[in-house]
């Protein structure tokens, strides 16, 4: 027999069809070279573990990932099937390693790592079997995204994390992506001033800011929705229950209040299915206020680059009046204070040293301007490929929403004329 959650992983799995087949109709469509056009991805169970002492256990749980190449020249590359574990902890090195890497791509986020938004029948439990999976679904949805981008799917280290299980661990730790990741996550949490900034930059922050708190509310707004909405529809089985209850002292009606009664508890327990089915939709609309945080860690990193391409100028022009200033024999502080002069020799020495520091300065500043010019076109042209996708995203999620909610109200006013045509009949 099969219970709700066996019910809920069959529904599950065919959203979580129809969004694979998207991503991979998506990708046989581009022009570009993509891990996606080669293999196939999946992260197809889940499994609870546990380590230390028999009184000190911790558990966590592991995900399997299996890549299948589908292309015969591919297998080279790739074995027939490969299949690894991996904690969550580990996708999360990976997507840090990735966003130190490839800072100006709009990367795709993981999955929540505690529930948010959630209503009285949703479990808060980071172990409970329908979060796990639900979990499980976002992390395959992650590794599609990256395997369907034109410069990610080809990193080394993301066709290490796909196959080799140990070796994977240890090059991360070996290579200090760790240290790297943390400590350049932290610099984009430093807010800087900078006085020329990039128009369109500044726009896009901006909006990051903007489409996250109007996800964000939403989310919020459906939420509160949700819950009522549940509540409403499990009050109905105390219709149920009063017409059932009446039923059985009535002759003449008793059949017909009977079936409205059976009606009423149908129309009770049928919201369970359908907050499930929204609640698919819902995880949707997360990976998306997760995306905002992606398109604004972008931005930050511009501003970043261009507080140093300013900051090196600065030091270069500090540098240049010192010049100045070395040149008139006037630099140290007992020429200001006593009228002092430098000698030639004293002079000149000063000179040839600021010289030398101004032209490493200025060398520092051409690499910083191509660091800052490069990244802003890769940033823009990723950020044109990341707002396509969301355009045509959101609008399917959306038009899928709305169609679940004609479902919803279809099934109730359909319950109601069938209790209306009972109560009718009655003799």
């Amino acid at each position: 027999m099969w219970n709700a959650l066996n019910v809920r992983r069959i529904r599950r799995a065919m959203a979580e069809n129809g969004n694979r087949k998207k991503i991979y109709g998506e990708s046989k469509e581009r022009k570009e070279d993509i891990l996606l056009q080669h293999a196939e991805i999946a992260v197809s169970e889940s499994e609870k573990r546990a380590n230390g002492s028999l009184n000190l256990r911790e558990f966590y749980t592991v995900y399997l990932i299996e890549t299948k190449a589908t292309d015969p020249e591919f297998q080279n590359k790739i074995s027939k099937l490969d299949t690894v574990w991996r904690r969550y902890t580990e996708f999360e090195q990976l997507r840090d390693y990735l966003e130190v890497t490839y800072p100006y791509v709009v990367l795709p986020p993981l999955p929540e790592k505690r529930v948010m938004f959630g209503w009285q029948k949703l479990s808060t439990d980071t172990f409970d079997p329908d979060f796990i999976d639900r979990r499980r679904a976002g992390l395959e949805n992650f590794l599609l995204r990256v395997a369907a981008h034109t410069v990610l799917s080809w990193d080394k280290n993301f066709m290490e994390f796909l196959q080799h299980e140990d070796g994977w661990r240890e090059s991360y730790k070996a290579n200090g992506y760790l240290q790297i990741a943390e400590s350049k996550l932290k610099a984009l949490n430093v807010s800087v001033r900078l006085k020329n900034t990039d128009s369109k930059f500044d726009s896009l922050k901006v909006y990051s800011g903007t489409f996250h708190t109007n996800i964000y509310n939403l989310l919020k707004a459906r939420s509160r929705v949700a819950e009522k909405q549940y509540n409403v529809y499990k009050l109905h089985a105390n219709y149920g229950r009063v017409f059932s209850e009446w039923s059985a002292i009535e002759k003449d009606m008793g059949d017909a209040l009977q079936k409205t009664g059976h009606y009423l508890d149908s129309l009770a327990s049928s919201i369970d299915a359908s907050l499930e089915d929204e609640e698919l939709l819902v995880d949707q609309f997360k990976e998306y206020l997760f995306f905002a945080n992606s398109l604004s860690s972008v931005c930050k990193h511009r501003e970043m680059l261009q507080y140093e391409v300013e900051t090196s100028e600065e030091s270069v022009a500090s540098k240049n009046v010192e010049r100045v200033k070395a040149q008139q024999g006037k630099l140290g502080m007992m020429s200001r204070l006593f009228g002092a002069v430098d000698t030639d020799e004293v002079r000149e020495l000063k000179v040839n040293m600021l010289d030398q520091q101004i032209q490493e300065g200025e060398t520092v500043v051409n690499s910083a301007n191509v660091k800052l010019s490069t990244f802003t076109d890769n940033a823009i042209k990723d950020i044109d490929r990341f707002q396509s996708q969301k355009v045509s995203d959101l609008k399917d999620t959306l038009a899928s929403f709305v169609l679940l909610q004609l479902k919803t109200a279809k099934r109730g006013l359909q319950t109601w004329v069938q209790i209306r045509d009972c109560l009718q009949n009655i003799p």
